[in-house]
């Protein structure tokens, strides 16, 4: 019977959104990492990204799964409206490392607008605290929105990727309006 409540308390736990750990006004730790941009290998550095303007990164579970190809397509849909308000878009994963050259290129993902970058053990996502509760090697789905002075200006924490792009956006969009 304890087994059976701790199973259904885990599983409780797991379909609780998070709030994410890093809130706003807190210091975005700098990070380099290896990655695919429309399947082309590339090095991303958060440092030099923000020297151009506000960046949005965000962390998805996994590479080719159902929530994270809708993400990644609703990001890329809206990545001219990104790059219109200054920002640098850049995916982490720490998930099926294995199909992220391919991910970042289909059509139906990324379309190679913005960049996806991996994540091994998910210690970047550790950085942020974003980390999946069920499944701690892999990244938890969470949006920031980092200022150009390295500062967390907006966070969002939840499994439906449905609402991560319009998040994010909206900050973006308000930092720009200062």
């Amino acid at each position: 019977m304890r087994l059976l409540i701790a199973a259904a308390a885990l599983a409780a736990l797991g379909a609780t959104p998070a709030l994410a750990a890093l809130k706003k006004g807190d210091k975005a730790p700098d990070f380099t990492a290896e990655g695919y941009q429309a399947g082309k290998p590339l090095h991303f550095s958060l440092a030099d990204a923000r020297k151009k303007g506000p960046v949005v990164l965000y962390f998805f579970p996994a590479a080719e799964t159902q929530g994270c190809n809708i993400e990644a397509k609703m990001f890329a849909d809206a990545s001219d409206q990104f790059k219109a308000a200054g920002a640098t878009l850049i995916g982490v994963t720490a998930g099926n490392l294995n199909k992220l050259a391919s991910f970042s290129a289909d059509t139906e993902k990324c379309s190679g607008k913005f960049p996806v970058a991996a994540d091994p053990g998910a210690k970047i996502a550790k950085q942020y605290d974003s980390v999946l509760a069920m499944k701690p090697d892999w990244s938890d789905r969470t949006s920031y929105v980092i200022a150009k002075d390295g500062t967390v200006v907006h966070a969002y924490t939840k499994m439906d990727p449905t609402e991560h792009v319009s998040q994010t956006l909206g900050a973006v969009k308000a930092l720009k309006a200062k």
